[in-house]
């Protein structure tokens, strides 16, 4: 089965400042605000949507095409996926951009200042790459999700991939300010499946003006992330709880949904049912929060299928029960 994973490629630049941003602001002086902070040094992680899903898919032995677009200074990432097994080929070089990146600095009271440059993500890449138009991928052998980068492709991938009877999971996430209600249900109504967390669902809800069960009778199933809360999985005739699987080491919750994402792809590549596929996701999130970084986080296929089981149960009859070590799913 192959999988497209579409989104933004970004690199997190993060930086520590010893002491208070409001030391500096003076309350009369909003309007005129020139300040200068000296960090404690950078740390240059790889981030981004479709790089966050990709790598938690790499982990789980899987090798999905990533469309997307990155810089001129694309030369660490790469080198970072090759690492991890991931190829480079259908990601679209801008020579003349940056990849896009966000500068965060965090205080001692761990607020924060961030900058964001989309650079590079604001060149569509379009499907040439993704092997359907070519023939090299078959549509009904294929899982795709749009997530939230180029607004180009996330408009034009799901009518295309709708067209071509492509399983579509479309996932808005923080794209969703720079969308209109009617352009937005449209996209939605041809995907095959809506993912997002608690507080988008509630701003496409109030975007598209459909409530939870009319977004139902355009997609076959909603899933929302909801924090400690675990993850909710609807479909038009049931509806499941998933609950978190518990750590007293989460440290940093960012890039935990992409991670689940990508434990959800797994489960639906192996031919899961969608609860099983979501607690799949439920454990790679599992992972991800324990570590600073979107991308820092690793387990063994052994040690996922262990704390699946452990958690979660075998699965249900007439399914797989455990991944080898090349990821495919066995049964006893």
């Amino acid at each position: 089965m192959e999988i497209l994973v579409s989104g933004s490629l970004a690199y997190d630049r993060i930086m520590d400042y010893s002491g208070r941003f409001a030391d500096h602001l003076m309350a009369d002086q909003l309007h005129n605000i020139n300040v200068s902070f000296m960090v404690n040094g950078l740390k240059e992680k790889f981030g981004g949507t479709a790089g966050n899903i990709a790598y938690a898919l790499s982990l789980l032995d899987e090798r999905p095409r990533i469309l997307a677009a990155i810089g001129h200074d694309h030369q660490n990432y790469f080198q970072w996926m090759r690492k991890c097994g991931l190829s480079t080929d259908s990601i679209k070089v801008v020579d003349d951009e940056f990849t896009a990146s966000a500068f965060i600095t965090t205080d001692a009271d761990d607020n924060q200042i961030t900058q964001f440059n989309p650079g590079a993500m604001l060149h569509a890449t379009g499907l040439g790459s993704s092997g359907l138009e070519s023939g090299e991928i078959k549509p009904n052998e294929c899982i795709a999700i749009v997530g939230p980068g180029n607004l180009q492709d996330m408009a034009e991938y799901p009518p295309a991939y709708q067209k071509l009877g492509v399983n579509c999971i479309f996932d808005p996430g923080q794209s969703l300010p720079a969308w209109d209600g009617e352009a937005l249900a449209t996209v939605i109504a041809q995907s095959d499946m809506l993912i997002s967390n608690e507080y988008e669902l509630e701003m496409i809800t109030s975007k598209t003006g459909l409530d939870i069960d009319q977004l139902l009778t355009k997609v076959r199933a909603v899933i929302t992330t909801k924090g400690a809360n675990g993850t909710e999985v609807l479909t038009p005739n049931e509806a499941t709880r998933i609950p978190v699987v518990p750590t007293n080491n989460a440290v940093d919750p960012t890039g935990a949904g992409d991670a689940f994402r990508g434990g959800l792809i797994k489960g639906m590549v192996l031919g899961y049912q969608l609860v099983r596929a979501a607690q799949m996701g439920t454990v790679c999130a599992h992972y991800a929060v324990q570590v600073h970084g979107t991308q820092e986080y690793s387990f063994t296929l052994e040690e996922f299928t262990a704390k699946l089981e452990e958690h979660f149960g075998p699965p249900p009859v007439h399914s797989h029960d455990h991944l080898d070590e090349h990821g495919h799913a066995h049964g006893h």
